[in-house]
Formats: structure tokens, C-alpha cells, sequence
């Protein structure tokens, strides 16, 4: 019996180990993605009401990322923060 409340709390625990370290996979990630997004961002290089629309849309992507970062959500804020970049690029062409 002893043997068995052993093996279950050594099965918890590398559990929880292993779901820590999955959360610090994107974390670098996630930071040069974002630190890149806020830099490239400027509402001055906009191009047109096309050009306004994607700005728009990176502004919010990267408060999103921001968020998800500060839960610790590394995958989803590094996939958001590449998102905004995408629509900076968009909105420097007026896209």
C-alpha cells in the first residue's frame, strides 16, 4: 500500500515538473517576437485607410501578445506577435 501512495505521488510530481517546463518553451520566443513588433510599429509608415485597418488590427494583436505573456502563455503570444508583424508589413504597403 505504502509502495502504491509512493509511485502516485512521484507520477503527480513529474507531472507538474513536466507541465513547468512546457510553459518556458516559447518564452524567448515570444519576447523577440513582441520587442520586434512594438519596434517596427508606427503609425506614421501607414499607407491609406487599407494601411490603417492592418495597423489596427497589429495594435491589437500585440496587446493580445502582451497579455499572453504576462499569464505565461508563450506559444500563444509568440503566434501573436508574429501575426502583428505580418499586418505591419501589410500596413506599410497601405494592405
Amino acid at each position: 500500500m505504502n509502495r502504491v501512495i509512493a509511485i502516485s505521488i512521484s507520477i503527480v510530481s513529474l507531472l507538474a515538473l513536466s507541465s513547468c517546463a512546457g510553459k518556458t518553451q516559447y518564452r524567448d520566443a515570444c519576447a523577440s517576437e513582441l520587442n520586434a513588433a512594438k519596434e517596427e510599429s508606427s503609425i506614421s509608415e501607414t499607407k491609406g485607410f487599407g494601411g490603417t485597418v492592418s495597423y489596427t488590427k497589429s495594435a491589437a494583436l500585440i496587446t493580445t501578445a502582451i497579455a499572453s505573456q504576462t499569464v505565461e502563455n508563450y506559444d500563444a503570444c509568440y503566434r501573436q506577435a508574429k501575426k502583428a508583424r505580418f499586418y505591419i508589413r501589410e500596413s506599410q504597403k497601405g494592405q
